[in-house]
């Protein structure tokens, strides 16, 4: 039950996807540009993929059902030492919630094609949002630790 000191989200979908492992996930979303997954919107949202088609790109929320109990400090990947879960993608969060930008490929009713995935079959998908320029580009972007290593 959902009270002032818990947080409950319902998801609005699922996102169906080869990636079976959480092993298996591409590093990034640009490494898993061949890769294409479809969305299904349940019904009761369905209405709320109105005019999505005109977007090239969306940006997804979700729930990181796999991720195991969040360490504040991890090593990532590619990185030489260890740094703080917040400035890392780390799916293994205090609260995993997950982000990524796809490119919409076709909606088919309540169905969206996308790619650019970067998640597991199965995923719980809590929001969507349209990806735009304007309002989502920064300038003058500064990437800690990952200018260094």
């Amino acid at each position: 039950m959902c009270n002032r000191q818990s947080i409950c989200y319902r998801p609005i979908g699922i996102i169906r996807v080869p990636i079976k492992d959480p092993k298996d996930i591409p590093r990034s979303p640009l490494n898993g540009q061949h890769i294409t997954a479809t969305i299904e919107i349940f019904p009761e949202f369905a209405a709320g993929l109105k005019d999505i088609e005109g977007f090239s790109h969306l940006i997804l929320l979700y729930h990181l059902h796999l991720s195991k109990d969040g360490k504040l400090l991890v090593k990532p990947r590619r990185a030489r030492k260890v740094h703080g879960v917040f400035t890392t993608r780390s799916p293994n969060r205090p609260n995993p919630i997950g982000l990524s930008v796809v490119r919409l490929l076709k909606v088919e009713a309540n169905l969206l094609h996308v790619q650019n995935v970067d998640f597991v079959d199965g995923t719980p998908l809590l929001d969507i949002k349209p990806y735009i320029p304007e309002v989502d580009q920064a300038d003058d972007i500064r990437i800690g630790w990952l200018q260094s290593e």
